[in-house]
């Protein structure tokens, strides 16, 4: 509770409010202009919702639930306390995910249904929640990582999943939105997206990156522990 008022308190949250009405504006004028679902499924749910809506909301909330308390110090009066490492990490992250979840996925439903498609729209909620987990995981591991987490965080959205994805085929086997496409693309096939990474491997890699994130953040808030504790 006291991390959720502390993020959903912080300025930073209004920041979460402009891509996904955006994403539902746009689906909305390409609905009452009278184009087809299958025309502006691809650009607006891929190349908007899961190319920019999840992954910055992710990376906004993901380095904001503990790397602010880093930031500020307040981390010490954490560590301070008779807590489990891991349990810190996991509550950390079961917020960021939570959050992240609410405001991508609600809006991905949203535009499902004004795809005029149900199965999907649900899908997009499965995949949200997905993507939600594994770039939380990742961005939380980054916070206590690096004093740049949303620099970082930037560089592999923008150009490891952004640039060289569309470049290099290969890169797309360690993106998480590939990862979240593929999985809707099985769980509702449509016109509206599609996977290119094979759906078996889309589970498996999004599993990895979920657990070795959150393993490494865990052993690397200890060493920040230890190095409080003898300084």
């Amino acid at each position: 509770m006291i991390t959720t008022r502390g993020l959903l308190g912080r300025r930073r949250i209004w920041l979460l409010v402009p891509l996904p009405l955006l994403l539902i504006g746009l689906a909305l004028i390409a609905r009452t202009t009278g184009a087809e679902p299958a025309d502006w499924g691809e650009g607006i749910i891929g190349g908007l919702g899961f190319t920019a809506v999840l992954p910055v909301i992710a990376l906004i909330v993901g380095t904001g639930v503990l790397g602010s308390e880093i930031d500020d110090g307040t981390i010490t009066h954490i560590l301070s306390k008779p807590l489990p490492r891991s349990e810190i990490i996991f509550t950390k992250l079961g917020v960021a995910t939570g959050v992240t979840a609410l405001f991508a996925g609600v809006p991905l439903f949203i535009v499902g249904l004004i795809a005029g498609d149900a199965a999907v729209a649900f899908a997009l909620v499965v995949g949200a929640v997905v993507g939600s987990l594994a770039y939380c995981s990742l961005f939380v591991m980054l916070s206590v990582l690096t004093r740049r987490p949303v620099l970082v965080g930037l560089a592999y959205v923008v150009l490891w999943e952004g640039v060289l994805g569309n470049i290099l085929t290969g890169t797309q086997k360690l993106s998480i939105q590939q990862y979240v496409q593929a999985i809707v693309d099985a769980l509702a096939p449509s016109d509206l997206l599609h996977g290119n990474v094979a759906v078996p491997l889309s589970y498996v890699m999004a599993g990895v990156f979920t657990v070795a994130s959150t393993a490494y953040a865990v052993q690397r808030l200890r060493t920040l522990s230890v190095a409080g504790e003898t300084g």
